[in-house]
């Protein structure tokens, strides 16, 4: 379990996460006297944090207990509060969505192992398994969670320009036109806002890695709230589209492939599923009108996993081409900004 940023040292936990350990083992009627006798084995796809699985024998031996470890990223700071995120955490939990927190130490957290499939990129295409998650995100936008309900995501990416800009070499900020991003997010903020929009609580980064399937039941958990909070549906539901360009085990993690992008058939599917999820009715109209606002709102996600790619390029150790990512996001943007808003 070597993570070098972190002090780790290979074959060795800290000594604040033995006492977890030793703790939740404790509440379980386990003892855990021999920390050898722990499996430890690191889970792939995690961008912000570095996440373990540890397995442990009961005492009779007859059953294996597992949890999830979740090693903070370095500088994720620069993009959400971390005590705000475990505060989401412990109340999504409550409302009966996602994994339990079962303790924590300095640099991350114990949780709950949720027994279950974490889902492929390949997934995200499944018709049955595209209806799933449409509705279940449904749920989760509707789910009453403190704070201010109003949209965060403009504010977030002016605070991240503003760091971008600040870590920067003059050379990427001239490559990513960084000077220019200021005035295309408040365009895009006052094209964006014309209309009402509906607003819900969001994920803001439902890629595949973060959602998981119970493959008896067929239910489905979202997981991972670090980037959570209030938003226009529109935008989560177009982050989530996005995502499907995107292969995070793949030999080239940090490269995406447009052409994975849902044709408008598929976008129409699930937006209609996502709008009768919770029993209502809805026209034709609300569907064209959600696939319409949700193809500009792509554009906000550009913008957003841009800067959080020049960012993350900079401060975080995790073995991933975050300059590459952002150079493909921002390319994105310029490309389909004339299509999607009329103009150059």
């Amino acid at each position: 379990m070597a993570i070098k940023e972190k002090g780790f040292v290979k074959g060795c936990l800290p000594e604040e996460l033995k006492k977890v350990l030793r703790s939740v083992a404790a509440n379980w009627g386990d003892v855990m006297d021999d920390m050898q006798a722990l499996q430890v084995i690191q889970l792939s796809g995690a961008m912000t944090n570095e996440v373990y699985q540890i397995n442990w024998p009961t005492k009779n031996g007859e059953v294996v207990r597992k949890v999830l470890v979740r090693i903070y990223g370095e500088g994720v700071e620069v993009f959400f509060n971390r005590d705000d995120e475990i505060r989401t955490f412990e109340c999504i939990s409550k409302h009966g969505q996602g994994p339990r927190l079962l303790g924590r130490f300095p640099d991350g957290r114990v949780e709950e192992f949720i027994h279950a499939r974490t889902l492929s990129a390949a997934d995200l295409r499944d018709p049955e398994i595209s209806a799933l998650i449409a509705a279940k995100m449904r749920e989760f936008h509707n789910l009453d969670m403190p704070g201010p309900k109003n949209g965060l995501v403009w504010d977030r990416m002016r605070n991240w320009l503003c760091e971008a800009k600040s870590l920067c070499s003059p050379q990427d900020a001239k490559e990513f036109c960084l000077d220019s991003i200021g005035k295309e997010i408040s365009m895009l903020e006052k094209e964006l806002s014309q209309d009402h929009k509906e607003v819900g609580f969001c994920h803001n980064d439902l890629q595949y890695g973060n959602i998981m399937m119970d493959e008896e039941t067929r239910s489905i958990t979202i997981i991972d709230y670090e980037y959570a909070s209030y938003n226009p549906v529109a935008y989560d539901i177009a982050n989530h589209f996005c995502e499907m360009a995107a292969n995070y085990h793949s030999e080239t993690p940090h490269i995406l492939d447009y052409s994975q992008y849902p044709d408008l058939e598929e976008r129409q599917r699930f937006v209609s599923i996502y709008l009768s999820s919770a029993g209502n009715l809805h026209s034709d109209t609300e569907v064209e009108q959600l696939v319409h606002d949700v193809e500009k709102y792509t554009l906000a996600n550009h913008l957003f996993w841009g800067l959080w790619g020049v960012i993350s390029d900079y401060v975080n150790k995790i073995d991933f081409d975050y300059m590459e990512y952002a150079r493909q996001r921002f390319h994105q943007y310029w490309l389909r900004k004339p299509a999607l808003l009329g103009y150059s």
